[in-house]
């Protein structure tokens, strides 16, 4: 009756009702909580024999967590708590829909840029407005990215796509490059949007809602130069002096980690190249059908046998592009964002690890007396509880990545592996039909000769 009571009280005011159970208010992916250090690397990552042809997918062994696992960054206002409580009794709503859309370029004296639009449609109460439209540029995003790093420091953040391509792809400011780009960006606020955290960040809500001036404005409000040196110098210190005594369920974090990052970099590179090599395959294949027509013009007794080869040839080069389209916008797009979720992890780790070498080093002033003994307590005190946090909020979503990294991957796998069974097919009954339909003309013409 209680849980009935606080459900009622939450629609009536308008509220989306989530979160207690581990899944965002936009019926998002669940927030799996820590397992033990035993749990950590249950999951494979990628099992590669040393021929890089040898690929296999992750396994689907992952465990969830009861949703009362910790979360340090949960907002504290009273909406925000409200929005994160899941009542049993209510179903899964998404509450939160984003639209990256119609890229425009702009052209100044100093530079030239691309923005995009970004249409947010909302029922959540803390949102003053249930539509917002707002145009960003990428830099506009790598400033999201920072807070959201600033704010939750030991949060998986979803990737940027890199600000400009690696060699070998598309130029900047190519039609193909912004259009793979606005498909990255679009998937990197949808991914914000369904984390159980960051979706309630009040600089993400800043970014979605307010207009251009506005946003500017609110940049402006950070911390100073001398305040940000200073945060810097401070973490270089802490890393230059590293952890003495990481735990051994981070120890096996970090293991899979640099695992993982190997495996996936050697997958996108064996991608790109199975795409390079598709396409020079099907630039060749296309020049086949026009050579047989020309041919046929020249061989009156083969003209009908050469144009239907001609025909299967333009057949398969078509089946052939579908597959290329499939592979350059299922396969490529999501090992290449695990590419990067990879870089982000280590950046992760390292500010974890910086968090504990801060309270390494006063534990060690204290033990020596370096520092004011009075002092020592209450600051070693405070980076305690820190640390948990830091750790708690890891371990939360930690799980929680593993879980949706396995299923992408085997996803995108999955689809490629069916597309390639039916281009397959198609080229298989495209041949068969072929060499069907001229036994029966050799047949028929043989029995016409026939006395």
């Amino acid at each position: 009756m209680e849980g009935e009571r606080r459900a009622s009280q939450a629609r009536s005011s308008g509220l989306p009702a989530g979160g207690a159970d581990g899944e965002s208010p936009g019926g998002g992916t669940p927030f799996p909580g820590s397992s033990g250090s035993s749990a950590l690397l249950q999951a494979e990552v990628l099992d590669l024999d040393e021929d890089e042809d040898d690929l296999e997918v992750f396994s689907k062994d992952a465990s969830l967590m009861d949703m009362n696992s910790f979360s340090p960054m949960m907002p504290t206002s009273p909406l925000s708590m409200i929005n994160q409580i899941k009542f049993e009794d209510e179903p899964d709503l998404k509450d939160l829909f984003i639209t990256v859309d119609e890229p425009e370029s702009h052209v100044t004296t100093i530079e030239t840029f691309v923005t995009y639009r970004i249409i947010t449609k909302t029922s959540r109460g803390e949102f003053d407005s249930s539509e917002f439209e707002v145009r960003r540029r990428y830099q506009d995003f790598l400033w999201l990215k920072g807070k959201l790093e600033e704010a939750h420091p030991t949060l998986i953040i979803p990737p940027l796509p890199e600000k400009f391509m690696v060699k070998g792809m598309v130029e900047r400011f190519n039609d193909d490059f912004i259009e793979t780009r606005r498909k990255a960006l679009h998937k990197f606020l949808n991914r914000i949007a369904d984390h159980p955290t960051l979706t309630f960040n009040e600089d993400f809500k800043i970014f979605l809602t307010a207009q251009a001036w506005e946003l500017s404005s609110h940049k402006k409000q950070g911390p100073g130069l001398l305040s940000r040196m200073g945060q810097t110098v401070r973490a270089v210190a802490s890393s230059m002096r590293g952890v003495k005594n990481r735990p051994e369920e981070f120890m096996q974090m970090n293991n899979f980690i640099e695992l993982f990052s190997q495996k996936i970099n050697l997958i996108d590179k064996i991608s790109q190249r199975i795409y390079k090599e598709e396409r020079e395959y099907f630039d060749e294949m296309k020049e086949y059908g026009p050579v047989h027509i020309l041919w046929s013009a020249s061989e009156e007794d083969l003209v009908d046998i050469l144009k239907d080869v001609a025909s299967c040839i333009d057949r398969c080069c078509k089946a052939t592009e579908k597959r290329m389209s499939g592979l350059a916008e299922a396969l490529l797009p999501v090992v290449h964002e695990y590419v990067l979720y990879s870089e982000m992890l280590m950046g992760v780790m390292k500010r974890r690890d910086q968090i504990q070498a801060e309270l390494d080093s006063k534990v060690e002033a204290l033990t020596y007396k370096k520092a004011d003994a009075d002092l020592l307590p209450e600051e070693i005190g405070k980076l305690e509880d820190k640390v948990e946090c830091a750790n708690n909020a890891l371990k939360a979503d930690w799980e929680r990545w593993k879980q949706n990294m396995q299923n992408d991957i085997k996803l995108a796998f999955t689809d490629m592996a069916e597309e390639n069974i039916h281009y397959y097919e198609q080229c298989l009954a495209t041949w068969e039909s072929f060499l069907t339909s001229q036994t029966n003309l050799h047949l028929e013409e043989a029995s016409e000769d026939k006395p």
